[in-house]
């Protein structure tokens, strides 16, 4: 059983691949994710000069954090995708891959762009936030 509902509204544009929001019940926990980065285990920077790639590498950063936590991609309500470059087509790529891993599930989303990501040769980070409910 999931504590996320995705929102849907009629009178907002069906164009955003994403639901505009998403609610949890009281008594569901919240899971607050830090930016889930591309570093491979050793701490190097995964896909270098790779957009695509690099936002695949976050994913799977966030699923095992997310593990971690006790969810998966399934509980997390919301999601900032961060990118850092000043076109479009870098976006979009590094969102399609996003968007991939999510599959039905498409959580309430911001793609941004951003000047500069803290690791070396870093282009993606994702943050997200989840929602659970624990079995008493």
């Amino acid at each position: 059983m999931t504590a996320v509902t995705l929102i849907r509204s009629a009178q907002l544009s069906d164009v955003a691949q994403y639901a505009y929001a998403a609610t949890a019940p009281k008594d569901a926990r919240l899971i607050f994710l830090a930016g889930a980065c591309p570093l491979n285990r050793d701490g190097s920077t995964a896909a270098v000069g790779d957009y695509a790639g690099q936002a695949a590498a976050c994913i799977e950063t966030l699923k095992t954090a997310l593990a971690a936590a006790g969810a998966t991609l399934t509980d997390v309500i919301s999601t900032r995708v961060l990118v850092a470059s000043t076109r479009q087509t870098d976006l979009v790529d590094a969102w399609a891959v996003v968007r991939d891993a999510f599959g039905p599930h498409d959580v309430p989303s911001t793609l941004m762009g951003v000047t500069v990501l803290g690791y070396d040769d870093q282009l993606v980070e994702i943050e997200a936030v989840a929602a659970v409910l624990d079995e008493d």
